[in-house]
């Protein structure tokens, strides 16, 4: 069996989006903010709570994700509405200055999570299936990359695969048990710390262009608005390859993608 030309078109525009991620291209664009320069004005101190903050963000993702999602398989996704309450929230953070982020990140991330789903259920995935609601959490990880991290060359089936057995253990740990806590869950500890690792490296690039000199409201809604738009991509990338896989079985889907990452294929396959 052939992919069909629509969904051989998918999975290209799946493959460009998820082997370059390029969040922090896309945020110096918009906003016009010198990144590098904003790294190096957040003090090391702040690196340590943005990313505890990150990983107390998942955490509370998390619980969403299990208990409070509605499932309406094939309904279209409503990226713009989410995007608007991201902007919106945006806006507050920005007005209210640099430390209002560690109150404004956890709220936005929850959002986030649920247009992730709302991508996800447009997919055709079941929503009451604990596996389809961890792999809604997996985006944030996919979203994050960057060409210094050691799991980039893997590309996209690479994290996926370290990824597999924390989130199978993860799955199997909330079916039996439920969420409880973290001390008596090492499993879905393994889980979020590998999830926000990456995660925070694109909350720290988000936290380097609010503390510029461009902020305000203005400045913290346009950051927003290319935070959540940049995971609605990877959402729809990701969602749209396990669709395929689906419909085609996984193999073949994989071989299909590999021809994309191959270096002979890469000049022909270019465009979309």
């Amino acid at each position: 069996m052939a992919l069909s030309h629509e969904d051989y078109l998918s999975l290209k525009r799946a493959y460009r989006h998820l082997e370059y991620p390029a969040f922090a291209v896309r945020l110096a664009d918009a906003v016009g903010t010198p990144l590098e320069k904003g790294l190096k004005l957040l003090p090391k101190p702040w690196y340590r709570r943005l990313h505890r903050c990150a990983e107390n963000a998942i955490w509370k993702a998390l619980g969403v994700a299990v208990t409070s999602l509605d499932n309406k398989p094939g309904t279209a996704s409503r990226d713009v509405y989410y995007k608007l309450l991201s902007i919106a929230s945006g806006a507050v953070g920005g007005f209210l200055g640099g430390p209002a982020l560690l109150v404004e990140l956890p709220f936005t991330t929850i959002l986030m999570l649920r247009s992730i789903a709302d991508i996800a259920r447009s997919e055709g995935e079941d929503l009451d299936d604990i596996a389809t609601r961890l792999a809604c959490l997996e985006v944030f990880a996919l979203g994050g990359r960057t060409k210094d991290d050691d799991a980039a060359d893997a590309g996209y089936y690479g994290l996926r695969l370290a990824l597999e057995r924390p989130v199978a253990a993860a799955s199997s740990y909330i079916a039996r048990n439920g969420l409880g806590n973290r001390a008596g869950a090492p499993m879905l500890v393994d889980f979020i710390m590998m999830i926000s690792s990456r995660f925070g490296i694109t909350v720290s690039e988000k936290a380097a262009a609010e503390i510029v000199p461009i902020v305000g409201a203005v400045g913290g809604a346009l950051v927003n608005s290319v935070f959540i738009q940049h995971f609605q991509v990877m959402a729809h990338s990701h969602f749209s390859i396990r669709r395929l896989e689906r419909k085609y079985g996984p193999k073949l889907v994989r071989a299909e993608y590999d021809k994309l990452r191959a270096p002979e294929y890469r000049l022909s396959y270019a465009s979309v």
